[in-house]
C-alpha cells in the first residue's frame, strides 16, 4: 500500500483507493455543485456552503486593532467568495490575549473593526451582489495567554504551559465578572456590522478547559451543569441583552485523559454524551451554527490539523488521513444527531487538490451543511472561488501543511502562508529560525 503518511496522489482515484484499504469513512463526490448551493442561516441566505475557518495572523496593532496585514488578509478571503468568514479569536479583555499581536475588539478599536466589516461588505456587494457571513470569535486565551489564566492544575498541561503548581486558579467571582466582558464585546460587534459572535470554547483555551474541569471545586467544576455553567450563562446572556446570533466553535472532545479530559470517559475511551447533550442544550438556547473541532495545537496537534510531517519534536502517531477521518465522524455524530443544526465541518485542508470531492461527499451524506477550510485559507484564500468558477483547486495554490504557519504563530511572528505567501511571510520566518539558533 503508498505511504499513506505523506501526501503522493496523482490522482482521486488513488486517493479513493488508500481510503478503501484503510476502510475510512471518508466520503466522496464529484457533484461539486452541492458546495455551490445557498444556505440560510438565522434568516440570512450563504451563497455557498463553503468557509474560513479562524486562524490567527498575529498581525494586530498593539491596542488590538486590525492592522494592514489584517485588513489584506480578509480583504483576500472576501475576494475569494467563500460564504461564510468566521473571524479569527479576538480578545475580550487585555488580560485575555494570548499575546500583543492578538486582535481585541474594545471602544478604542470599535473604529478599526467596522471600517474593515464595512469594507468586506461593500466590496462583496459591489463585485458580487452578495455580502459573506461574518462571524466574529469572542476568545480568551487561558493557560495559553501572556496572563495564563487556568481552570485547574494538571501536571501534563502545566508542564506545556510553564505553570508551577503553587499557581492560582482563576476564582469563581473572577469568572462570574468575566462574563460581563463577553457580554460588552459582543455588543461591540453587533455594532461594528457582524453577522454573529462565536463563544471559542475549543482546543484547551479557558472555556474549553472549564468543559473538562472535574476536579474543579466550586461553582464552575465537577459535575457536567457546573463545567457546562459558564458557557451557557454567557451564551443566554449575549442572546438577551445583545440581540446578537450565537455560534460556538466547540471541542467535542479534548482526547486528554480523565478526568480533566471532555468528551472522553473513566476508561480514557472517546465518549461524545457530554458533548452531544451540551450541543444539544446549546441549539435549545437558540445557537444554531457549530464549528465542530478536537484536541489542542498545543497538546496532540495531530488531532486538530492532520498534516504530513510536524516537525522532529512531533511525530504524528498515525497516518494524516485517519486524522481527517476523525474529525469528519466528529462532525457527522453531531449533524446525526441534530439534523436542523447547522454543522460546519473542519480538518480537511490535508487533502489538498481533493478537498472539493470530500467536502461535496459531506454535503452529499449529509455529515455536515458547511465545510470550512483554515491552513488552506491562508495559502489560498481564493479557494472558494476557484471551485464555483473552475470547478476544481489548483495543485501549484493549494496548502502542502507543512505547519511553518503554526510555527510562525507558535512565535509571535506575523502569521501566513511562508509558501504561497513567501513575499509577506518568508522574512518572518527565517528571522524565527536565526533566533532558535
Amino acid at each position: 500500500m503508498r505511504d499513506s503518511y505523506f501526501f503522493n496522489f496523482p490522482s482521486l482515484e488513488e486517493l479513493e483507493n488508500v481510503v478503501k484499504e484503510l476502510k475510512l469513512d471518508i466520503p466522496f463526490s464529484t457533484n461539486i455543485d452541492l458546495l455551490k448551493e445557498k444556505i440560510e442561516i438565522n434568516g440570512k441566505s450563504l451563497n455557498n456552503r463553503m468557509a474560513i475557518h479562524p486562524m490567527e495572523g498575529c498581525d494586530a496593532t498593539l491596542n488590538g486593532s486590525p492592522s494592514e496585514l489584517t485588513e489584506r488578509r480578509y480583504m483576500r478571503y472576501t475576494k475569494g467568495l467563500a460564504g461564510l468568514i468566521w473571524f479569527e479569536a479576538t480578545a475580550v479583555s487585555e488580560s485575555a490575549r494570548a499575546n500583543n499581536q492578538q486582535l481585541f475588539l474594545n471602544t478604542y478599536t470599535f473604529d478599526d473593526f467596522a471600517k474593515l466589516v464595512n469594507m468586506m461588505k461593500e466590496k462583496a456587494l459591489k463585485d458580487n451582489k452578495h455580502a459573506p457571513y461574518l462571524v466574529l470569535q469572542l476568545a480568551h486565551s487561558g493557560r495559553f495567554g501572556e496572563n495564563k489564566v487556568i481552570a485547574v492544575h494538571d501536571e501534563k498541561l502545566d508542564k506545556i504551559s510553564k505553570i508551577n503548581f503553587s499557581y492560582p486558579v482563576i476564582t469563581d467571582k473572577e469568572l462570574e465578572e468575566l462574563k460581563q466582558s463577553y457580554v460588552n464585546t459582543a455588543k461591540l460587534a453587533k455594532n461594528a456590522g457582524f453577522d454573529a459572535v462565536d463563544v471559542k470554547s475549543c482546543h484547551r483555551y479557558l472555556l474549553s478547559e472549564l468543559l473538562g474541569a472535574r476536579i474543579r471545586e466550586g461553582e464552575y467544576g465537577g459535575d457536567y451543569e457546573n463545567r457546562t455553567k459558564f458557557l451557557k450563562d454567557v451564551v443566554n446572556r449575549i442572546k438577551d441583552e445583545v440581540g446578537i446570533e450565537v455560534a460556538v466553535r466547540l471541542n467535542i472532545s479534548d482526547f486528554l485523559h480523565y478526568p480533566i479530559g471532555w468528551g472522553i470517559n473513566e476508561q480514557g475511551e472517546l465518549d461524545l454524551a457530554e458533548p452531544l447533550k451540551l450541543i444539544g442544550e446549546l441549539k435549545e438556547r437558540g445557537v444554531n451554527l457549530i464549528n465542530i473541532t478536537a484536541g489542542s495545537p498545543y497538546i496532540n496537534p495531530h488531532i486538530n490539523r492532520p498534516a504530513d510531517g510536524e516537525s522532529k519534536k512531533y511525530t504524528p502517531p498515525e497516518p494524516p488521513l485517519v486524522g481527517v477521518e476523525r474529525l469528519i465522524k466528529l462532525a457527522k455524530e453531531v449533524q446525526s444527531s441534530i439534523t436542523d443544526l447547522i454543522v460546519v465541518g473542519t480538518g480537511l485542508s490535508w487533502l489538498r487538490e481533493f478537498f472539493p470531492y470530500v467536502a461535496s461527499g459531506m454535503v452529499k451524506k449529509g455529515y455536515a451543511k458547511i465545510i470550512g477550510l483554515g491552513r488552506m485559507a491562508f495559502a489560498y484564500p481564493d479557494f472558494a472561488k476557484d471551485i464555483i468558477e473552475k470547478n476544481m483547486l489548483d495543485k501549484n495554490k493549494v496548502c502542502i501543511t507543512c505547519v511553518r504557519c503554526a510555527e510562525l504563530k507558535a512565535h509571535k511572528k506575523i502569521t501566513g502562508c511562508v509558501i504561497r505567501d513567501k513575499d509577506v511571510y518568508l522574512k518572518p520566518y527565517m528571522e524565527m529560525i536565526r533566533e532558535k539558533k
